[in-house]
């Protein structure tokens, strides 16, 4: 019986790279009424939105790319990989490489060449929905590989976050019950794009990632949480289910959860699955690990954590460092269009420079999210420890400010959002989250109590139940940190940025 290659495989072969889940198929429609006798397919975003839609041809073990192009353009290219060449006098850049690569081929210069493209390597090369473009892990994945990992959870919405996912997975497969997998995909940050880009781009390398996982910690059920605002990119993922149904061991179910913040931490995750009436934080112990959703022991894992899993299993790290893999960064804030860059351990956080143009003076960066750390440097090497000692957040969001940046409005904004989104559970993080605004509020009053600021954020950061609460003070104190004059400059009525044109 013969086999049928898929096409993104065949050469020559032209590949348009633009977000299906949001529409963008007009370049794709346009290439395919004109191409005669080649492959035209439609795969999906690269993480870099300043190139998108991407048109990528390929004849032979040569790729030409060709950003946004006009449909003249379009005419050329088709009818030179008909005529068995690429046409290099258009493109912005060529690369030569091994002809069944199964990764994005990564330009010497440009948006693309910022960083590693490991765990993204399937992004914008592969047919999303087609199985057999994916070197699949979990048919036949190594239960050793996984029981010695160092890995540590990555990301917000997952329950390991920042600790070792080893030992959660030895405590769920000791703990009696039927285990099951939880994957947390619900982050209603819109900085945050490292999960929507992925599961556009590549969701069966995240579907054969759960599938492991599952299978390792001894679950025959997983489920896929997501945003109930998302229901394009549902649609696509249940494409993908269908189509890796019948090649993975173990496919999730796919549930809505509500459009909240607060739904997107780990227990409250649990209580939306649950069909609680009230979504907040469960208090802890037991851990999900134990008891988690309908009392089984549960793996609630973010796609960042999933997709490093997978990593680990296709290159088993020979490092007996703590954390060993990647970093997803989703870069934003006052940049001419967001990107996502992979960092290794060696690379620091500068490396995304070179993925976007930033718009306006560079002033500032707040890493980690809408509760991360604000900073004037990116010389940070991309890893947990430097992260967590430059006093950063590794939620995996680079939010890049430009000189109209007041520091002061930066802080106080987040700590609003803070005070708006909590659950109110502990008092730490109820009343503190009150007074934090309240506090910067003063400092157009004339009245700066940064000790007060700092004793309360110490408080809030030891001892509330959720993460918002615990993070809320970050972005304040590490605004202070490297902008305490510009807070001495508002209690006299000054504004160093001269941007400040209302109170909090």
């Amino acid at each position: 019986m013969s086999v049928k290659i898929p096409v993104t495989r065949r050469s020559p072969v032209l590949r348009i790279s633009t977000d299906q889940t949001v529409g963008h198929d007009t370049v794709f429609e346009r290439a395919q009424d004109t191409a005669d006798s080649i492959s035209v397919v439609q795969t999906g975003p690269t993480g870099v939105d300043a190139y998108d839609p991407l048109v990528i041809a390929t004849v032979s073990g040569q790729t030409a790319f060709y950003p946004d192009p006009e449909p003249s353009i379009i005419e050329e290219i088709v009818a030179g990989l008909e005529n068995g060449r690429v046409v290099s006098d258009t493109a912005s850049a060529i690369v030569n490489h091994e002809p069944e690569t199964r990764s994005l081929p990564v330009p010497e210069t440009g948006p693309l060449a910022a960083g590693q493209r490991d765990v993204l390597g399937p992004c914008g090369w592969v047919n999303p929905l087609v199985p057999a473009d994916y070197d699949l892990v979990a048919s036949e994945y190594n239960t050793e590989v996984l029981g010695e990992t160092r890995l540590a959870g990555r990301a917000r919405g997952d329950a390991t976050s920042d600790e070792a996912v080893r030992e959660t997975w030895d405590t769920i497969r000791e703990t009696d019950g039927e285990p099951v997998v939880v994957v947390n995909a619900n982050d209603t940050d819109g900085r945050q794009q490292v999960d929507t880009t992925v599961l556009a781009a590549a969701p069966i390398a995240v579907l054969d990632g759960i599938s492991a996982i599952a299978q390792h910690v001894g679950a025959t059920e997983a489920v896929l949480y997501l945003n109930e605002t998302e229901t394009t990119l549902h649609s696509h993922l249940e494409s993908a289910i269908d189509a890796a149904a019948d090649v993975l061991p173990i496919v999730p179910q796919l549930v809505a959860g509500p459009d909240e913040y607060r739904a997107g931490s780990p227990t409250a995750a649990l209580e939306a699955l649950e069909g609680n009436d009230r979504v907040e934080p469960r208090l802890q112990p037991p851990s999900p690990a134990v008891h988690g959703l309908h009392g089984r022991p549960t793996a609630v894992h973010s796609i960042r954590t999933v997709l490093q899993v997978r990593r680990e299993l296709q290159k088993p790290s020979t490092s007996d460092k703590h954390d060993p893999g990647t970093r997803l960064f989703s870069v934003t804030g006052d940049v001419t269009a967001p990107a996502i860059v992979e960092l290794g351990s060696n690379a620091t956080l500068e490396t995304v420079l070179d993925a976007v143009e930033i718009d306006g003076s560079f002033k500032m960066a707040c890493v980690g999210g809408v509760l991360g750390g604000i900073t004037k440097r990116l010389d940070v090497p991309a890893t947990q420890e430097s992260l967590h000692n430059a006093d950063l957040s590794t939620e995996g969001v680079i939010e890049l400010l430009n000189t109209d940046r007041c520091a002061v409005t930066t802080a106080g904004k987040r700590a609003q959002f803070a005070a708006t989104e909590n659950s109110g559970r502990c008092i730490p993080g109820r009343e503190g989250t009150k007074q934090l605004p309240n506090l910067l509020r003063d400092v157009y009053q004339e009245s700066f109590e940064r000790e007060k600021i700092r004793e309360l954020g110490r408080v809030m950061s030891r001892t509330s139940n959720c993460r918002i609460g615990a993070s809320a003070p970050k972005p304040v104190i590490t605004a202070i940190n490297e902008f305490e004059s510009e807070f001495y400059a508002h209690t006299d009525g000054r504004c160093p940025s001269g941007t400040c044109t209302e109170k909090l």
